[in-house]
């Protein structure tokens, strides 16, 4: 039996954090929009472009956040980078639910957003903690609970081309 400690992982400072996502966009953008992946076994969950209307400036916002499939579902995790606060993402899409979403390699679609609750929340946390082991020791770095936002498919919810 071994008698070592276990150290929780450590969350990067918020600064590097915002700093690799705002690298990330910028990546993005020059690739021409293409600098995103799907889930796949080595990595369980996927990155996407969101883009939904900014609830005080009603200008449409564009971010890169991961992603799990749930069926036709996608579900995020507003962690805000492990930082305190609800990202301003999540407090958009609170305020209007109404959003663009661009995965790798498809064409953007409308997809409409809801907080999960209860035993969907719960569900869909297990589904991203077995995709990413540390999830649990990262989330208790905060003092609210994490939400988990679901992106579903809007009726023909492919945009016009």
């Amino acid at each position: 039996m071994s008698t070592e400690t276990v150290r929780p992982p450590r969350n990067p400072p918020p600064w590097f954090v915002h700093t690799a996502w705002r690298v990330h966009r910028a990546i993005h953008r020059l690739s021409g929009r293409r600098f995103l992946w799907a889930p796949s076994d080595k990595r369980g969950w996927g990155a996407l472009h969101l883009t939904a209307v900014g609830r005080t400036s009603g200008q449409e916002r564009g971010v890169i956040l991961g992603y799990l499939e749930d069926g036709p579902d996608l579900a995020l995790l507003a962690m805000n980078g492990w930082d305190e606060g609800h990202p301003d993402w999540w407090l958009n899409l609170e305020a209007n639910p109404d959003a663009t979403v661009r995965l790798a390699g498809q064409e953007p679609r409308r997809m409409r957003a809801h907080t999960a609750t209860g035993a969907e929340r719960d569900r869909l946390w297990a589904l991203w903690a077995e995709a990413e082991p540390t999830l649990d020791a990262h989330a208790d770095h905060r003092t609210t609970e994490t939400p988990v936002m679901i992106l579903e498919p809007v009726v023909g919810n492919q945009l016009p081309t």
